[in-house]
């Protein structure tokens, strides 16, 4: 099976690790992995911040970059949510709206792939550790990827996972809402840090890297042991 990996931008500069796991772990499955070096940001920043003209732009260079590949992985549910949102992008132009639809039915998180396409619930990894697992909004409530992340955890041999009170609130980081609305987004990730600092986790994993950014910012911040992880790290481990 042939796929095509989109790293995306907090990929490339701050989770190189993920994103060589990603490869990696799909390689692994019997994948055969190719990387567009075209590919930019999905446009989820301009989007979010009201800018759909330059969004727009972005979306025709990204579906023009993946058009003729068979399926389209992300490690981020946050940029596989933001492809999947381009046809309405272009609910007025027929031809761009297709070519958006085609891009959206190949598209999709990391976690989903392995679960939902390659039907593989264990990847053989083993994680010798104690974790809990942050749930993203929009990998979550937008795209829909509720059990394929802790249906893989379940599997990784080692691995003692203890749920996280409160684990469906938001970590406050939300793109260009940390940004905008920096003083909130503050006090959200400080109870979400709280949460994970009660159970005396060793790790939080996560499987959005925006997420995983504000997250481990607050327990630098903090000075906590606890360490952040992305979940492709986690199931590419102990192979």
């Amino acid at each position: 099976m042939k796929v095509s990996l989109f790293v995306t931008c907090l990929g490339d500069l701050f989770y190189v690790r993920a994103s060589q796991a990603t490869v990696e772990l799909l390689e692994h499955l019997g994948c055969e992995v190719s990387f567009h070096h075209a590919q930019t940001c999905c446009g989820q920043p301009a989007y979010n911040s009201g800018y759909h003209k330059q969004a727009k732009d972005v979306a025709k260079h990204i579906i023009k970059t993946f058009q003729k590949d068979e399926y389209v992985v992300t490690p981020s549910g946050s940029c596989a949510y933001m492809l999947h949102t381009y046809p309405s992008l272009f609910s007025s132009d027929d031809e761009w709206r297709e070519m958006a639809e085609e891009l959206k039915q190949k598209t999709y998180e990391l976690t989903q792939f392995i679960t939902d396409v390659l039907n593989i619930t264990d990847v053989g990894a083993s994680f010798q550790a104690t974790a809990t697992y942050h749930t993203s909004c929009h990998m979550t409530r937008l795209l829909g990827v509720q059990h394929s992340p802790f249906t893989l955890l379940s599997n990784v041999k080692g691995l003692q996972l203890i749920p996280l009170q409160n684990e469906g609130v938001c970590c406050g980081f939300g793109g260009t809402f940390a940004v905008s609305m920096s003083n909130i987004s503050g006090d959200m990730v400080e109870e979400k840090v709280n949460c994970i600092e009660s159970i005396n986790a060793e790790y939080v994993i996560g499987a959005d890297a925006g997420c995983l950014l504000n997250i481990s910012g607050r327990i630098g911040y903090k000075k906590l042991a606890v360490k952040s992880i992305h979940i492709a790290e986690v199931s590419n481990n102990g192979r």
